[in-house]
């Protein structure tokens, strides 16, 4: 049933979302930013202009390369700052399930239109996802709806909505690590590639497949005597080694894939500048947009002893670098980042104050290791927790310091479960409406007479899906101070994202 509730709220959030796109990409007009905009290559056809005014606030800013590199392909050098499995499972929808549009429907919107089917479809994946891995990590049913609950309003909703690859990352993620904690080692190995193949910090994940299966061997080692050891243990920690090797190859291969992809074409280039469309030519010449050419000269990067095209196009194009962004000017972007680095900040000093010896032994070994195998420990602040806060918090302080500030919300709400077990962790144990263990074991039903949910009369608000958290949001006036300023900080860049990027203001 908590399942099922996760996944009402979670699709509910993303037509929410995509109707409210809608009327602020209609009522406000749109920015003219200095982002990248290709022109059309083809006439639109009849239902161009349809998919356009529903739609057309989703394909802003990033969007505008995944739906390009879907429809053109690795044409411009820096379109390799995006990687390919997005745009693949774009033109894999178009050409399949909108394939009867083609006559009424351009490319492009049919991209677009698989764009917000893709992610329509992942992101509840992700909710459902990230409420299996909770149930697993934290042992609390409590916690693990409320994080989920709270993943279907997170601050980063309108890049889960867009034509962006984060609901495809997060889904992925959720679920590898889910799988992982399952023991299903293979497979998770699969899915966490994959999830390189979607996002470049995908990367990181190796941490998990190098960590969780040696705790486990250690903490197994723990619960045998000595006499027992030797032998029969030389073989588990050498299936240990091949088994994190194993997920760390297919955690790396698919980035040296595509970096390897981005070397042949522009080091060794086959193409030639007659193949390239006038138009998206035109294009390159005018806004100094690299094109592989056989006949002309190779960049510069590919003379280097590492020739990176990732690193190379992060550096030249985005400044992406160690300090880069701390400059005066940048100051509204980092107030922008500073809430969910405050929570970060936050989460990391509460789970390291609760448990400094595990902290200390990385929680590889000690008491605790052994108490969890007899007896979990549920709730934000037990053991198996740890290597996810090392992982949200490494990920924290390279977005900050490292990154363009502004994208390090959706940067971590996609890529940690962190964000959403910290606040849920607040949520339930400060706010006094949520202290009442019936709000989690009630029907729908039940919830809508006890909590005095709105008559049938008032259709906008029987159309929400009743569960913890809508019932909380309905008794607002009844929120603790921390209450208010968690969901504030929720709700508000759940709108204000939707409201600002769907018109190319600048929330990327």
């Amino acid at each position: 049933m908590e399942r099922w509730t996760a996944v009402r709220f979670a699709a509910f959030s993303r037509a929410l979302s995509l109707a409210l796109q809608a009327a602020f990409n209609a009522v406000v007009p749109d920015h003219a930013a200095d982002a990248f905009s290709p022109p059309r290559t083809e006439q639109p056809l009849l239902l161009d202009p349809l998919v356009e005014m529903l739609f057309g606030g989703l394909s802003h800013w990033d969007a505008e390369h995944f739906l390009f590199i879907a429809e053109h392909g690795y044409l411009y050098e820096h379109n390799f700052a995006f990687f390919p499995l997005f745009p693949l499972c774009l033109r894999a929808v178009s050409v399949s399930l909108l394939w009867p549009l083609c006559g009424w429907l351009s490319r492009h919107g049919q991209l677009l239109v698989s764009a917000v089917l893709v992610n329509s479809v992942l992101s509840v994946l992700a909710a459902v996802a990230l409420y299996s891995l909770s149930c697993h990590v934290l042992q609390e049913r409590r916690l693990a709806l409320l994080s989920s609950l709270l993943f279907c309003l997170t601050p980063a909703n309108v890049f889960l909505a867009a034509g962006y690859s984060e609901s495809l990352f997060a889904a992925l993620v959720f679920g590898g690590l889910w799988m992982l904690e399952e023991s299903h080692l293979p497979g998770a190995s699969v899915v966490l590639g994959l999830a390189t193949a979607a996002r470049a910090n995908g990367l990181v994940n190796a941490g998990f497949l190098l960590y969780l299966p040696l705790q486990r061997t250690l903490a197994q080692a723990l619960v045998v005597s000595s006499g027992a050891r030797g032998a029969a243990w030389g073989r588990r920690y050498f299936s240990c080694f091949l088994t994190a090797s194993f997920g760390v190859i297919c955690v790396v291969f698919p980035f040296a894939a595509f970096q390897y992809y981005g070397y042949r074409t522009f080091c060794t280039p086959s193409m030639q500048l007659e193949q390239v469309s006038p138009t998206l030519l035109d294009l390159a010449q005018t806004k100094g947009y690299r094109v592989p050419d056989a006949r002309g000269p190779l960049p510069m990067w590919c003379s280097s002893h590492l020739p990176l095209l990732y690193s190379y196009i992060q550096d030249v194009y985005w400044d992406v670098g160690f300090l880069r962004y701390f400059q005066l000017k940048q100051v509204p972007n980092f107030l922008l980042a500073l809430p969910v680095a405050v929570l970060g900040a936050a989460a990391t000093w509460s789970y390291a104050s609760a448990n400094w010896s595990l902290c200390l032994r990385l929680g590889l070994w000690g008491g605790e290791l052994k108490r969890q195998a007899d007896t979990p420990t549920p709730g934000f602040h037990n053991p198996k927790v740890f290597v996810y806060l090392v992982h949200f918090t490494f990920l924290l302080g390279f977005g900050v310091f490292c990154m363009h500030v502004q994208v390090v919300t959706r940067f971590l709400a996609s890529s940690s479960p962190v964000l959403y077990w910290f606040c849920a962790h607040l949520l339930l144990r400060y706010e006094p409406l949520l202290q009442d263990d019936r709000l989690f074991a009630a029907n729908e039903g039940q919830l809508e007479q006890k909590y005095q949910w709105p008559s049938v009369s008032s259709m906008a608000l029987r159309a929400v899906p009743c569960n913890p958290l809508t019932t909380l949001l309905l008794h607002r006036q009844a929120w603790c101070p921390l209450t208010r300023w968690l969901l504030g900080y929720f709700i508000s860049y759940w709108l204000l994202g939707l409201l600002l990027h769907c018109n190319s203001l600048p929330w990327t």
